[in-house]
């Protein structure tokens, strides 16, 4: 059953862990197979974290605290989260929730000043980036458009 899941798509040990439980796998044998899994290396919760972490980075544009909920959600321990987290450049980040926002404002053009930043802001909220990083990378990007707003100005 395990080696079924794996083919599909990389797991985690506790997401196999769970589909084995689900089976009605008593707890002491799941264990002895997953430690097996373990040792011949087809669950390795690192290796997972880092793709995930990379491929949900550079293809949906997720930021840092997403991805961190993520892998939680998956059952990867926090170390290993912590560890594949700080794998992603802060100017890497930066750089996508750019492009984020740019492809976004686009779609935008009609829409008044604050319903932009609005947006745009939540945008970039739901896809976890911090806030400080969203509310510079919109200024700086309605500027770099052409676009003046002093909805923006002063402290965050």
């Amino acid at each position: 059953m395990c080696l079924r899941l794996l083919t599909v798509r990389p797991r985690t040990r506790a997401e196999l862990r769970q589909a084995l439980l689900r089976k009605e796998i008593e707890e002491d044998v799941a264990d002895q197979v997953l430690g097996r899994l373990d040792e011949v290396g087809l669950v390795d919760d690192a290796a997972f974290a880092e793709l995930l972490v990379r491929s949900r980075h550079t293809h949906q544009g997720l930021g840092r605290r997403a991805l961190t909920a993520e892998l939680r959600r998956k059952g990867v321990p926090e170390d290993l989260a912590a560890e594949a987290i700080a794998a992603v450049d802060p100017a890497d980040e930066e750089h996508r929730a750019r492009l984020l926002v740019q492809k976004r404002l686009r779609t935008l053009s009609t829409a008044d000043e604050a319903t932009r930043v609005r947006k745009l802001v939540g945008m970039l909220a739901r896809r976890g980036y911090a806030e400080g990083l969203a509310f510079q990378v919109v200024r700086d990007e309605l500027r770099a458009a052409g676009e003046e707003s002093d909805l923006l100005d002063g402290p965050l």
